[in-house]
């Protein structure tokens, strides 16, 4: 157990309620536990008040009064920066620490150097590497896409690599100089004397960290496919890797419970023909196998025979059908497929620029990132977000739409074990909008719609429940 000091940054701790403990990569939830929350800036003072009157009352009324959460503010952002002058407080990430799991608002990114990004920050600092974006149409909401209802996806954004950790030089500069002179004379490229240089990391660890969590998932809500998406056709040993090492992990520690879209392939071959040869399974597998080099084809049949040996007394018959399926596209071809058939995808596994792009192209689908719940998750912390920006001139005008924050809860309250509260909160939002009560973002594009004010839909979602 974490010592819990009495107060962070001068904020005492809620009295009678007690912090959720780890023990052996589980997260132990009491009845009355400590839940850290950074109100946010601009528009999250306004919808984190509406937020925390939801989640009250869906805490209170799912258990009859036998929970309830002990709220403790923890400080980011401009209330940071007015408080103790400093963007991210003192003792903020000790606290957020001490307590596990937590919640926060829209936070701004400081203008004028010091801190590149107080979320990217607050991910590094706590090794949440896994940011975690459900994007599931509700019904009633306006979508700019004619069968909104087949998106139910959940992507998986690797938090900490790829270009959260990448490192610059800026054109014209001497450092600039010293890497395109030593890419040039010392590695053989030819990149010109006045570019600007970037460089993205990404490791089989983080890698591997982020697509495990993803299948793990899959595996627990009984979804049927992972799919790998990455630009490895153009990037090899990076977003290629990436895809390489997610099929590797499959195999490795979950290789009874999955099977990958070539191997399915060769066993669904081998299904149809149990008298198959190898040679004839390869050239189904590869069309014009006929004239490829002599090397590649002692490759395959090699990788055949290697497949059937080892996974077709558990996976043949029919069998891999019941396993869950790891698959990868190409980035921009996910993009189009997201839009025009996003029923056949369930789990989307991605690098961080990958998984940014995809998070919004989905939410836009399904009412925009007014209605988009997020979630920053490690092996030790994990704290929930809003995914909209601070808005700053709406801010305090009580008008701006808090369901990003409301389904964040959700998934706070799913991932500690409190799925009857998030049942709830999604049910009656979900009525709240069908009864067409909504804020001004789904107003203007809803005939017939009441227009209600950041607090009254609060309300209006607590009467619903």
């Amino acid at each position: 157990m974490t010592l819990i000091k009495d107060s962070y940054n001068g904020n005492p701790i809620p009295k009678n309620f007690t912090a959720i403990d780890l023990k052996d990569g589980k997260f132990i939830v009491p009845d009355r536990p400590v839940l850290t929350y950074v109100e946010g800036d601009g528009i999250g003072r306004d919808i984190w008040k509406a937020s925390q009157r939801v989640f009250d009352a869906a805490v209170k009324k799912s258990s009859n009064g036998k929970r309830e959460v002990g709220w403790y503010e923890v400080f980011a952002g401009e209330k940071s920066k007015a408080k103790f002058n400093e963007w991210l407080a003192p003792e903020t990430v000790e606290a957020i620490k001490a307590f596990r799991v937590g919640i926060k608002g829209p936070l701004t990114t400081p203008v004028g150097g010091g801190i590149r990004s107080l979320n990217v920050g607050l991910r590094h600092l706590l090794n949440l590497y896994a940011c975690v974006r459900p994007v599931k149409f509700v019904a009633g909401v306006p979508s700019p896409v004619k069968y909104p209802e087949r998106m139910n996806i959940v992507i998986f954004r690797e938090n900490t690599e790829d270009v959260y950790s990448g490192i610059e030089w800026q054109s014209g500069t001497p450092d600039a100089a010293r890497v395109i002179n030593f890419l040039n004379n010392e590695m053989g490229k030819k990149i010109r004397l006045d570019s600007g240089v970037g460089i993205k990391p990404m490791s089989p660890f983080g890698s591997k960290n982020l697509i495990r969590r993803a299948i793990k998932f899959a595996l627990e809500h009984n979804r049927r496919v992972v799919t790998l998406v990455h630009k490895g056709n153009i990037m090899k040993f990076t977003e290629g890797a990436f895809r390489d090492w997610g099929y590797e992990l499959a195999k490795e520690e979950f290789r009874a419970t999955t099977v990958s879209e070539r191997e399915s392939w060769i066993i669904d071959n081998k299904d149809k023909n149990p008298n198959l040869t190898v040679e004839q399974n390869a050239a189904m597998i590869e069309p014009g196998l006929g004239f490829a080099p002599e090397a590649f084809r002692t490759e395959l049949y090699a990788e055949i025979k290697s497949t059937l040996d080892m996974i077709y007394s558990t996976h043949g018959n029919g069998q891999w059908k019941k396993k869950l399926m790891i698959n990868d596209r190409i980035a921009d071809s996910i993009f189009q497929q997201v839009v025009t058939r996003a029923d056949e995808y369930d789990i989307l596994a991605c690098p961080n620029l990958n998984g940014d792009y995809l998070s919004d192209a989905c939410a836009a689908q399904v009412g925009g990132l007014g209605m988009a719940p997020g979630a920053n998750i490690g092996d030790e912390y994990a704290f929930f977000e809003a995914t909209l920006g601070t808005a700053p001139k709406y801010a305090d005008k009580d008008v701006i739409n808090p369901a990003s924050v409301m389904l964040s809860g959700c998934m706070m309250f799913d991932f500690i074990g409190w799925k009857e509260v998030s049942t709830m909160i999604e049910s009656a939002i979900a009525k709240t909008i069908q009864q067409k009560k909504v804020t001004y973002d789904l107003h203007r594009l809803m005939e017939g719609a009441t227009k209600l004010k950041t607090s009254e839909f609060a309300t209006a979602i607590i009467e619903n429940m």
